[in-house]
Order: C-alpha cells, then structure tokens, then sequence
C-alpha cells in the first residue's frame, strides 16, 4: 500500500488514565494503519482496549503519548473545531447503543450531523430521507426512537452515519444489542458498503462470527495488536 492510501495510522499510540493514585494504562504502544477500502474488525476480550482502540482510531481523543494521522494530518495539530469538522465529514460513527436522540424523529436523527457540517435544511431534509430509504425505513422516518425496535434504531444509527457522506465507517459492536437474523442484516448491509461503495469499514467486535466477514482481522491484548 503507497503512503497516500492510508485513511487513519497510530504511531505508538499510548492512552494512560489517572485513577486516582493509579494509572491505567488503557493502551500500550499501539500501532494500527486503516488503508483507503479495506473492510478491517478489531476483536478483543474485555478490558483489551477496545473501546480506547475506538475512540483513538475516530479521533474522538488524543493519545497521551504517541500519534494519530487522519489523512495524513497529526490530529495533535489541530484545533478542536477544526478536527470536529474534519472528523465529521471523514468518519461515520455507528455505536451498539445507538445513541439516537430520543425527542427527535428518526428524520431529524438522520439529519443532525448535516447541521454541524452546514448543509441547507432542505438539502438535509431530501438527504435524510434518501438514507431511511436505503436502510428501508420509509415508512418510519416521523416515528421517535422509542417508537423503532432495536434492528430498526440501529438502522436509524446506519443512516445517520452516512449523512455526510463518510469515507469511513466505524462500527463499535453494531450488533452487540441485536438479535442473531437482525445482526445478520446488518453485517450484510456493512460489507454491501464496503463492495459497492468503497467504504472503508473499520469494525470493533468481540464476536469471531462477525469478524470473519471483514477482510483483514486485528487482535487487541493489553492495549496492544498482537496478531
């Protein structure tokens, strides 16, 4: 793979967090490259680092020691706005617990990280509703997440997480909350992204089954890739 391929790359990323009078050193060194259309799962038993492991390859946090590069760009560079930006339009986010906004309707949902990033209200609109139609959900798009079992919420959680059009997907156990045929249809539609989108898929999980569709499969030990 050439340097210019490379989506997001960790240099020796480390993450120690002061528990009081103890530090816990959540991450150890990891080193971890994500190339432009690669569908990548991160498996890892508890404690492992994993949920650290998502957040650091978001850019969702800054490493204590080591460096993160998103498309190149050391993210300890760069202003908080800026990366908010940035990350907004590179990477979409699809977590287990969903993290619908329980007031709005799954539309308004859809629709909400266009706001960040300044696209016209009707343009999110049309957008936000071309997404629900995708994920097909045509039919639920005024309903509020309390409304939408669990396959359908997280459903929701894929359209929104394709709103600005990402290059990346970070999925952190998209079907740990999900029954095993509902899990299916979602691993289903995250390689049918991968295929026929190019989307690049990076996919947290601690389930082999799930992970055995991803392309390439990295295991987190300690904070660490061990293999």
């Amino acid at each position: 793979m050439t340097k210019k391929e490379e989506v997001i790359k960790l240099e020796n990323v480390w993450k120690i967090y002061q528990m009081g009078e103890v530090k816990v050193n959540a991450l150890r060194g990891l080193d971890l490259t994500i190339n432009k259309g690669e569908f990548v799962a991160i498996m890892g038993p508890s404690g492992s680092g994993k949920s650290t492991c998502v957040n650091m390859v978001g850019c969702l946090d800054v490493p204590t020691k080591g460096k993160i590069f998103l498309e190149g760009r050391d993210i300890a560079k760069l202003s908080e706005s800026d990366l908010a930006q940035i990350r907004g339009k590179k990477i979409g986010f699809i977590f287990q617990q969903f993290n619908l906004i329980p007031t709005l309707s799954a539309l308004e949902n859809v629709a909400l990280p266009m706001v960040f990033q300044g696209v016209p209200r009707e343009d999110r609109k049309i957008r936000a509703k071309e997404l629900l139609e995708l994920v097909d959900l045509t039919e639920r798009i005024n309903h509020r997440p309390t409304e939408l079992s669990g396959g359908q919420q997280q459903r929701v959680a894929i359209a929104r997480s394709l709103a600005n059009l990402p290059e990346v997907v970070l999925a952190d156990e998209p079907t740990g909350n999900l029954d095993s045929k509902t899990g299916k249809n979602v691993i289903d539609f995250l390689r049918e992204m991968h295929k026929n989108e190019g989307k690049t898929i990076v996919m947290v999980t601690h389930d082999k089954n799930v992970a055995n569709h991803a392309q390439r499969v990295e295991f987190l030990k300690d904070g660490r890739i061990v293999g």
